[in-house]
This record gives structure tokens, sequence and C-alpha cells, in this order.
């Protein structure tokens, strides 16, 4: 699953480093820190290689 956008995919770096340990776990915020515990390994991995060309910063929440 690709990451929708650039916000996305830091966070989930940000995460992945923490679940390996080259991060610690006190240093995560918001959103990386509930993918931290809820996602893989592999999930974070899928996230974090999403190229960010062409990504917004932020993703459009608004459903039409």
């Amino acid at each position: 699953m690709p990451a929708k956008s650039k916000a996305q995919q830091k966070a989930a770096g940000a995460a992945l480093a923490a679940k390996r340990g080259d991060a610690p776990e006190s240093a995560l915020k918001g959103a990386s820190k509930s993918m931290e515990q809820s996602m893989s390994e592999r999930q974070l991995e899928d996230l974090a290689a999403t190229p960010r060309k062409g990504k917004p910063e932020h993703a459009d929440d608004r459903k039409s």
C-alpha cells in the first residue's frame, strides 16, 4: 500500500526506525506513534518506501 502523502511517508519512516530500534519510541508523536503500535514492520516498509515525488504534503481527508 503506497503512502498517499509526504507526511504519511515520513511518519511511516519514523515508526519503522522505532520498531527496528534505531530511534527511541519516546520520540514518536501522533500518527507515527500509532503506526508503530498497530502496523507490522513489513507494512511500515511498504509505506516508507513510497517515492515522495509528486505526492502532496498532506492528503485531502475530505470525502465528496
